[in-house]
């Protein structure tokens, strides 16, 4: 394993409160729902956003230089693997915050399709002089040649019959364009049926950080919330087509995190949650 501790970046502005009604409209929740003046946990992922400049967009729609995520090669193709999310509070919208960037660890493996990359970029995010989120994000860069065997999703497949508190979001091609818009991710993959087969789908992909987003929000509105803990998720399988997810609480308990299924029942994301070793609450954080 190699670190590359060089490769960093900053960025400032204000928390824009406007792209918490958006996300809210996209999930359909009535903004008068939601905590006043904070911006929802994981709901940092629509703010302080990288904007490349459209000449270095490469063929796929990811940046081919100037970000911390440039692809190791020609023709990788990009996952999102998973991360952990360190919530210590929740940020202020319309307030100024910084995050600060950085790749942390790069690894090279051989896998069953080829070589694979990963790559772990951290995020902290802080406000007011405190840090609020703090995240590693993990990227993973398959081979060109390499292929996925994975079944398109069927919007009307009987769901899954699930037990106790649960989710669904009913996702389509407007769904996925819209959080590609809010999250600035101009991947082809989300949109662009042809490019999704050229990298080897058999339609456009479900975004990894909406599903995880799901299972963040049946913790958030039905169980112990993610401030003062670590969320860690992973990846387990891409949901490929416009089909209904659908969050259920973790195999022991909604205390413990919480899982996505597909449209046919197969888990795509594991979340799983653990108290930080210093539980701070939202007060707390903003009254030191």
């Amino acid at each position: 394993m190699s670190t590359a501790q060089a490769e960093s970046q900053e960025r400032t502005g204000l928390v824009d409160g406007s792209q918490v009604e958006a996300l809210a409209a996209l999930l359909d929740l009535d903004a008068s729902s939601l905590p006043v003046r904070a911006v929802p946990e994981l709901w940092h992922w629509t703010h302080l956003l990288d904007r490349p400049a459209q000449r270095d967009i490469g063929p796929d729609g990811h940046a081919l230089r100037g970000g911390l995520l440039a692809p190791p090669g020609p023709d990788r193709k990009r996952m999102f693997a998973g991360g952990r999310v360190r919530t210590h509070a929740l940020l202020r919208p319309d307030v100024e915050a910084t995050r600060r960037s950085a790749v942390v660890s790069r690894t090279t493996k051989e896998g069953r399709s080829g070589r694979l990359t990963f790559v772990t970029v951290r995020h902290d995010y802080t406000q007011a002089g405190r840090l609020v989120v703090s995240e590693d994000a993990d990227v993973v860069y398959r081979d060109a040649t390499s292929r996925m065997d994975i079944p398109l999703g069927a919007p009307d497949r009987p769901l899954p019959q699930v037990d106790g508190p649960y989710l669904r979001l009913v996702v389509d091609e407007t769904t996925l364009f819209r959080f590609s818009a809010l999250t600035y991710n101009a991947h082809r993959i989300h949109y662009d049926h042809g490019w999704a087969a050229h990298e080897g789908y058999p339609g456009p992909v479900i975004h990894g950080p909406l599903q995880a987003l799901l299972a963040g929000e049946l913790l958030r509105r039905e169980g112990p919330g993610l401030i003062g803990h670590e969320l860690s998720y992973r990846l387990v399988r891409p949901a490929v087509g416009p089909q209904t997810l659908t969050a259920v609480p973790h195999p022991e308990g909604i205390s413990r995190g919480a899982r996505v299924l597909d449209g046919s029942g197969e888990v795509t994301v594991e979340a799983e949650l653990a108290p930080l070793p210093t539980t701070t609450t939202q007060e707390d954080a903003w009254q030191r």
